[in-house]
């Protein structure tokens, strides 16, 4: 909001319903894996980029890079990636863990009208370097800031998001021929959710719950 009196922009006034619907929001953010078919609007997947594109990141470097992944050659690709490593991490586990890891809906690929995958540049000239010379790290960590704003946009327009991180990047990173220095972050499903569930799949399917923040705080 802008234009005060005086030039200056005016701070908006967060209501106490914005917080608790912000709140609410939150609670309602899932990792999406069962989607409809149907497809976004026109113009809505452009939308919650260009709100996602408003997140902070190290630098001002703004280091995301985004892949549309529309193309049914490189989606069938990737889906094939999928189902080798989840079948590896499958064989990690033994007895009824591996039972129950089976069992778990772990993507969304094949039913997810839109693909994203996320990469992180590296080594981006914007921002010329500032507060990343100790810790180059920030900048993926940026991206996921960037990953995160685009989720909650999502979520408060009834879209969904799935996080698919059983994948090899350097297979995705091949199949899109992205550049070279360029790093997977994240591959997202996104679409309208077929079910809505306030608590997370994986608690539902007793593969773990979530537990109090008081066990990961530490006080010094």
């Amino acid at each position: 909001m802008a234009g005060g009196a005086e030039g200056r922009d005016v701070i908006p006034d967060f209501s106490a319903k914005f917080q608790k619907d912000f709140e609410t929001l939150l609670k309602w953010r899932r990792d999406v894996r069962r989607f409809k078919q149907e497809p976004l609007p026109a113009g809505a997947l452009d939308h919650l980029l260009q709100l996602a594109d408003l997140a902070p990141s190290v630098g001002n470097s703004q280091p995301w890079r985004i892949v549309v992944v529309d193309s049914a050659e490189a989606r069938g690709r990737i889906i094939a990636s999928f189902e080798a490593e989840n079948e590896e991490a499958a064989r990690t586990y033994s007895d009824d863990k591996a039972l129950a890891y089976r069992q778990l809906k772990l993507a969304g690929l094949k039913e997810a009208p839109v693909h994203l995958a996320i990469f992180c540049d590296d080594d981006p000239e914007q921002g010329h370097g500032l507060g990343r010379l100790t810790m180059p790290e920030t900048l993926a960590y940026s991206t996921v800031s960037m990953i995160h704003t685009f989720w909650l946009a999502a979520r408060a327009e009834g879209v969904g998001v799935g996080w698919v991180s059983i994948l090899d990047p350097d297979a995705v990173t091949e199949v899109l021929q992205v550049d070279a220095g360029w790093r997977l972050v994240a591959y997202l499903c996104v679409g309208y959710p077929e079910e809505e569930h306030i608590d997370p799949e994986l608690e539902r399917a007793r593969w773990q719950a979530r537990t109090p923040l008081a066990s990961r705080v530490i006080h010094r």
